[in-house]
């Protein structure tokens, strides 16, 4: 939050936005009392509404006369700050960003806030996906170029024990922390289909795909149901950690806890790898489906460990 904060103080913040909401409705000569104050409710904090407004109607901020007109001449602009620039710059640095080729411009002379280098992982798997490999590129980009353009893919790709191929419509594309991974998630005759990008063999895009055709599968919610023991401060990382899903949290002993997570049924392999990284501190006791995959997993890694020793 401080570094945010000294980003984006409150110069470019919530007030700064408001007040230029309300100066360009008054440079069109389009604001009036009710409008102003009804801007400032939409745009700012609860209590703005009695700060602001006033403050503006006194002209102890001197930018509006009394017929709610202007003596600005041009709609107020915000040109960002030397730091929001290195901020943007250090973003565009990451090679996960950079698949999405996202503009540069204006930024092409500004020094990174910081190098991609500056953090250390400890919480992913380091056999990520190769995000500045050419051929990765290439592939990424031909999904994204299907996807804008409502076109139809052929891919071909590397399943778990042979090779596959399909004519699909792409659906979305999405990112795995703990993986550090992109899977494309297509439409495939009513079936949701999951493909690893690193996996992709080949790509054409075909001919555009009709309204009709496009019937993205619908997305079934699950419950998950975890007992957490309170040691090494889990109880705060499990917290953080599924902040991003609706949860119920429920004493029930001494460092004990029962928590409900609501999910996708789209997301059992990341909600999978998500809860394998607290180890013994979680219990997992349904849906029964997600405890199956739990003890598959467990005993394909000691299996590995029992062959590298």
């Amino acid at each position: 939050m401080g570094v945010m904060t000294m980003l984006f103080s409150e110069i470019y913040g919530s007030y700064f936005n408001t007040v230029a909401a309300v100066l360009s409705q008054a440079v069109n000569g389009s604001l009036t009392k009710k409008g102003l104050n009804e801007l400032v409710q939409k745009t700012a904090f609860g209590e703005s509404n009695l700060t602001i407004p006033a403050a503006l109607a006194d002209q102890s901020w001197p930018l509006l006369e009394t017929d709610m007109s202007t003596p600005l001449q041009h709609r107020p602009t915000m040109p960002l700050s030397l730091m929001q620039k290195q901020w943007l710059k250090a973003l565009l640095q990451d090679p996960r960003i950079k698949l999405f080729s996202p503009p540069e411009e204006g930024l092409e002379d500004i020094e990174p806030l910081y190098t991609p280098d500056t953090f250390v992982y400890y919480d992913r798997y380091t056999d990520g996906d190769p995000f500045e490999d050419p051929v990765y590129i290439g592939h990424f980009q031909t999904i994204l170029q299907g996807m804008r353009e409502k076109r139809k893919i052929r891919v071909k790709f590397r399943g778990r024990r042979a090779g596959h191929s399909h004519d699909i419509i792409p659906y979305k594309l999405e990112y795995s922390a703990k993986d550090d991974k992109f899977r494309l998630l297509t439409a495939l005759d009513r079936y949701l289909l999951t493909i690893n990008v690193s996996r992709i063999r080949s790509l054409e895009l075909l001919e555009p795909y009709t309204e009709e055709e496009y019937r993205p599968v619908e997305y079934r919610e699950k419950s998950l149901v975890m007992e957490l023991t309170d040691e090494r401060n889990a109880l705060e990382r499990v917290m953080l950690h599924f902040s991003d899903l609706e949860k119920e949290t429920e004493k029930i002993g001494d460092r004990k806890y029962r928590i409900t997570i609501r999910y996708k049924q789209s997301d059992d392999m990341e909600m999978l790898i998500r809860l394998l990284s607290f180890g013994s501190v979680l219990r997992v006791l349904e849906p029964e489906e997600m405890v199956k995959l739990i003890r598959i997993r467990l005993k394909r890694q000691a299996q590995y460990l029992q062959q590298t020793e």
